[in-house]
């Protein structure tokens, strides 16, 4: 499959598959080129700030009230139903979600782990995994909660959206806005990979402050599809998700309708390995903020209510310094995976497509063998950080476990015993 992108972020972009189709100087004609019609999708308030509004025009065979009545839909592994009541704050780790053995689209391999907030509140996260065998067929999705960063660990996704067609792989992330239509199609079979799903303020590139103009994602390695319609009938489903809640109806076409477009409330990909890491080159370990692809923020300036980090491949030459990131309690919680190749942190236990949840004040770091070997290393020699993707999802709220996740046959129960060889070296004066 061949796919085109424009490059840019928070831009206003305009594409269409057959020319003509956009209209000049009016977003809503009398009447709309080749019969189409004219939506618009509005990812913000209407009265948002000017460079925070996000909103869409686009120009479609049908527009999107056409469908059947809604009816709950069952996939009680993928909710919103994050535990209540008292959660231990115990550090928690999970091998790689297994990857189904029957038939298993993007949807229904979706697996809940974690979260805070709520889409009725309009702020917080869900943390989510994903493991699938097949395309979704004849399936179409659409999350009114929020929008949804998918990383994927194993296998690329081919993901066709209303605005255009993205094509993901390990390694790249996609963010689909709020309301957005697609459907996930897997080119490699079983794939395997994380979601966060974002109920608070879109993500965006962090301002750069004393780093300068230059550094951590550029703006132009952001792309987004131009556009590509399905005039498509049938019998089809639309799966929504409303208020931690999944519907579904019978539609009778494909909604992936858009032969024109023109907005900045778009789907986007992102390489992770386009990233300019910034770091020490003279002393200590600077805070994993330095690492900071995409941010929600907060109400509270400075406070993300997500904040997403990679830890990927760098050269650590700082003198007289513990390299590895050293022990800490946050005030933030951390949800973190792995996609490719070994963390620098863990000797053993933390695989891809495996994942840890480090909750609010709650004691982590290296372990012991780490600990050892990085205590004892030549600092007169750099340290090339290589065959490496690791990230984190971050977040001002506690990050509370569901209960399919505490009790999941891949969690693994020993995780604290990482720590139980480090060795008391203090010595009295």
């Amino acid at each position: 499959m061949t796919l085109s992108y424009m490059s840019g972020f928070g831009n206003e972009f305009a594409t269409e598959a057959i020319p003509g189709t956009l209209p000049d100087g009016r977003n809503s004609p009398q009447v709309v080129a080749h019969g189409l019609y004219a939506e618009q999708i509005s990812g913000t308030a209407f009265t948002a700030p000017r460079h925070q509004n996000r909103r869409t025009w686009t120009y479609r065979i049908r527009p999107a009230a056409m469908h059947g009545k809604f009816t709950p839909f069952a996939q009680p592994r993928f909710h919103n139903d994050f535990v209540q009541g008292p959660i231990t704050p115990d550090q928690l780790r999970w091998s790689p979600l297994p990857l189904p053995e029957a038939p298993t689209d993007f949807i229904e391999g979706l697996y809940t782990m974690a979260g805070n907030g709520a889409p009725s509140a309009g702020t917080g996260i869900g943390v989510h995994l994903y493991a699938a065998n097949r395309d979704m067929q004849g399936r179409y999705f659409y999350n009114a909660d929020g929008e949804m960063l998918i990383v994927p660990q194993q296998g690329r996704l081919v993901i066709a959206t209303e605005l255009g067609v993205l094509e993901v792989e390990p390694q790249e992330i996609a963010v689909v806005p709020r309301g957005i239509r697609f459907r996930v199609a897997l080119p490699d079979g079983a794939s395997r990979g994380y979601v966060c799903e974002n109920f608070g303020a879109f993500l965006r590139i962090p301002d750069l402050g004393p780093i300068g103009s230059n550094g951590l994602a550029n703006p132009r390695d952001f792309l987004t599809p131009v556009a590509a319609f399905e005039d498509l009938e049938g019998d089809f489903e639309l799966v929504g998700k409303f208020q931690g809640y999944l519907w579904r109806a019978d539609i009778g076409h494909s909604p992936l309708d858009v032969v024109g477009w023109h907005g900045n409330h778009v789907p986007y990909k992102y390489d992770l390995r386009k990233f300019n890491t910034i770091g020490s080159i003279s002393f200590d370990h600077p805070d994993p903020s330095i690492f900071l692809v995409l941010t929600s923020p907060s109400d509270t300036p400075g406070v993300g209510n997500l904040d997403f980090v990679i830890f990927g491949p760098r050269i650590l030459a700082m003198q007289d310094t513990f390299r590895p990131p050293w022990f800490h309690r946050n005030i933030a919680s951390e949800f973190m995976g792995l996609i490719y190749g070994a963390y620098d942190a863990k000797a053993e236990g933390f695989a891809p497509g495996g994942a840890s949840l480090h909750n609010c004040m709650t004691g982590h770091g290296p372990d012991a063998a780490t600990f050892e070997k990085a205590s004892a290393a030549d600092l007169s020699k750099p340290d090339y950080i290589s065959g490496t993707m690791a990230f984190m999802f971050e977040s001002r709220g506690v990050i509370r476990p569901t209960q399919q996740a505490q009790d999941a046959e891949h969690r693994q129960r020993d995780y604290q015993a990482c720590w139980a060889g480090l060795k008391k070296h203090f010595k009295a004066p």
